[in-house]
């Protein structure tokens, strides 16, 4: 635990830095047309919510943790009926994504406070949580510490460490192990960043392994009758403008080598839907539309028209091109398909979802390809190579086999602490 004087004097010049820094902050991001979102709230400064004695906060900085925390949301209000749930934030988007997805779920949504103790005594007298959980490792050492004094079990879950984060911590092991120190648990998504939270200074008796709560989905049990038979399908979902003609190109480049392959078409947004329809007719191919009823019997492309389907479309493909990343979107969610034992196919801009491509791609359950020659090989690779592709398939499988049950471990440990 930290030294009392070592944290007020952390705390001053955390203030005294903060403020100093603010106004040039502020002045830059308006020259840049941005603003500071939220910036009332992340001081401190938000209307006292009225919530209870029991609260159980939960913390995504952005989009993607905000997404991995959904279902562990809905798991906790389900079994904690009596706790309000609060969600907090650090990102402008991650409250868009916040507001849209939680709803229903979630008794109240802000920012995340400054990391000044100020901002934070403010934020944690008003919101008064029993509990706090982080998602990912974001380590915020006045929050920690008053958590700490305040008596508020704080938590990391769907905890990792990139390399480079752990180099630069390795070297300040002397101050960071005094900030892990106030943490009541340390979970992480592999063993791997559990050693490197160790390394750092981490209590090994409360830091653990979870694995990721990014995998914990389940299949859709569904029917789906679109005509495939023993045809190969391959799925390019959630596609993007230019993405459709790199996949329209290898896919007719396959079908003179793979008479039976089949392909279905779904774009991320359905206003393209006619001028994609006019890049699938020039390449003289045979389509269709999932909302006529048309199928593979007589077709060699389906464009899917019809909204809710992709998810349950992936089960019976061979394989899937992900898009969103061959621009700068940065990917759409691999597992969807993934989860059916379905490899898949990326292209080179994945930040939106990294983490997950990067346990995919460790083995053959996922490939990133970084040109449309690529994506070419990479499809013709898995249509041909049966032995290649069994692998992947396996692979898929055992990725999900080794990160499943990371959202029964949060649950569980909270029921340790609430009654």
């Amino acid at each position: 635990m930290y030294n009392v004087n070592e944290m007020f004097i952390y705390g001053i010049l955390s203030t005294i830095i903060f403020l100093t820094l603010l106004p040039f902050y502020y002045i830059v991001r308006v020259f840049q047309k941005k603003y500071l979102y939220g910036w009332r709230e992340k001081l401190g400064a938000l209307k006292s919510p009225e919530l209870g004695e029991k609260v159980i906060m939960l913390h995504g900085v952005s989009v993607g943790e905000i997404i991995a925390l959904e279902n562990l949301t809905k798991k906790i209000k389900e079994t904690f009926p009596d706790y309000k749930i609060v969600l907090t934030t650090g990102t402008k988007t991650g409250q868009d994504i916040a507001h849209k997805k939680y709803e229903k779920i979630a008794d109240f949504i802000t920012y995340f406070p400054f990391d000044i103790p100020f901002a934070v005594d403010s934020f944690l007298e008003k919101v008064r949580p029993s509990v706090v959980l982080i998602a990912e490792t974001e380590l915020w050492p006045n929050f920690a510490y008053l958590c700490k004094k305040k008596n508020i079990p704080l938590f990391v879950i769907n905890g990792r460490i990139s390399d480079s984060t752990f180099n630069a911590y390795k070297r300040l092991k002397f101050f960071f192990k005094h900030i892990l120190s106030n943490y009541t648990g340390l979970y992480t998504q592999s063993i791997e960043d559990r050693d490197k939270l160790i390394a750092i200074g981490a209590n090994p008796e409360t830091t653990e392994f979870m694995g990721n709560l990014k995998f914990d989905i389940k299949k859709q049990d569904v029917q789906i009758d679109i005509g495939k038979g023993e045809n190969k399908l391959i799925i390019a979902g959630s596609t993007h403008k230019g993405e459709d003609e790199i996949v329209l190109n290898a896919f007719k480049t396959l079908k003179s080598k793979v008479k039976d392959a089949k392909l279905l078409l779904a774009s991320r947004h359905m206003e393209r839907l006619p001028d994609i329809t006019e890049i699938v007719k020039a390449t003289g191919l045979s389509y269709g539309f999932r909302s006529k009823g048309d199928t593979f019997a007589d077709k060699e492309i389906i464009l899917l028209d019809t909204m809710g389907e992709l998810g349950k479309m992936y089960s019976i493909c061979n394989f899937a091109f992900i898009g969103g990343s061959f621009n700068n979107t940065g990917g759409h969610n691999p597992l969807e398909a993934s989860v059916y034992n379905k490899p898949v196919i990326t292209g080179p801009c994945i930040h939106n979802f990294k983490d997950i491509y990067g346990i995919l791609t460790r083995t053959n359950a996922g490939k990133l390809v970084n040109t449309p020659a690529e994506l070419e090989e990479q499809m013709l690779k898995l249509l041909t190579d049966e032995v290649y592709y069994k692998s992947a398939k396996d692979d898929c499988s055992n990725v999900f086999e080794s990160q499943k049950g990371a959202l029964d471990f949060v649950v569980n440990k909270l029921k340790l602490i609430l009654k």
